[in-house]
């Protein structure tokens, strides 16, 4: 699990090799499904460098995952704190942001089968070396902790390296993941808490600023959320099957988290 080196390769390299559509999914159609995403959450999606064009693992998996439905997708961008009330709400078909599958999230929108797992690490500057543990950083008052509210990270951050509390003021809170690694590029902040996928992308976008120390605090499943009773659910999930037995989810790991160099 802890491959944290990017390879210098072009992500264009690595072909999808599996099927435009296949024929024993669910055809919808060439119906239109709208999609929602942050744009804030490298590599599973973000914003091109170089075009400023939305790119990411999901949005080749949905888009891939929309091809073998015979459908098309409309791609939106929200902000995180309201994206999951707004698919609840059906502004949007179906949301992704690396959105952990919790119960509380449960309750209000339904969710696709995991597309992927992932642990928490902590993100800290590269010449940094006060921070080997959760307990090395709980034991120093003066390091503080970058997190976005609501977050699988800030709970993380909250009730397994702090005390529980949360508004410690040892926790800085940020609009964005990018803006709290910003912040610990900077110095404004010590550790900011990465699930693996997230901090493999940062790692590789700033080039000897940041590294991964510690063990992993913890597991979490990533899902596409769906408007509650979504008659997409199914479908997709037959896709996702489809695309875990004959590769292509092996092939968007290797292109994103491996050979994706964002500062090339």
């Amino acid at each position: 699990m802890n491959k944290f080196i990017l390879a210098l390769a072009v992500a264009s390299t690595v072909a999808i090799s599996a099927p435009a559509y296949a024929g024993d999914l669910p055809d919808l159609g060439g119906r239109t499904i709208v999609a929602v995403t942050e744009n804030a959450y490298t590599p599973l999606n973000f914003a091109d460098p170089a075009t400023g064009q939305g790119i990411g693992w999901e949005y080749d998996a949905f888009n891939e995952i929309a091809k073998r439905l015979n459908a098309t997708v409309d791609w939106q961008l929200s902000s995180w704190d309201v994206m999951i009330q707004a698919v609840h709400d059906g502004q949007y078909d179906v949301g992704m942001d690396g959105i952990t599958i919790n119960d509380e999230r449960k309750e209000q929108v339904d969710f696709s089968d995991a597309y992927m797992t992932s642990q928490q690490f902590m993100l800290v500057r590269a010449d940094d070396d006060k921070i080997t543990s959760p307990q090395s950083f709980t034991d120093n008052p003066d390091l503080l902790i970058g997190a976005q509210a609501g977050t699988t990270n800030f709970y993380v951050a909250v009730y397994d390296v702090l005390d529980g509390d949360e508004g410690n003021p040892r926790i800085k809170l940020f609009d964005t993941f990018g803006a709290s690694v910003q912040a610990l590029i900077s110095g404004d902040v010590d550790m900011v808490l990465m699930d693996q996928t997230s901090a493999n992308g940062y790692i590789g976008a700033n080039p000897g600023a940041l590294k991964v120390v510690g063990d992993p605090l913890g597991t979490e499943e990533f899902g596409f959320i769906l408007t509650p009773g979504s008659d997409l659910t199914a479908p997709i999930n037959a896709a996702l099957a489809e695309m875990k037995a004959d590769g292509t989810i092996d092939a968007l790991n290797q292109k994103w988290f491996y050979e994706y160099n964002a500062a090339q």
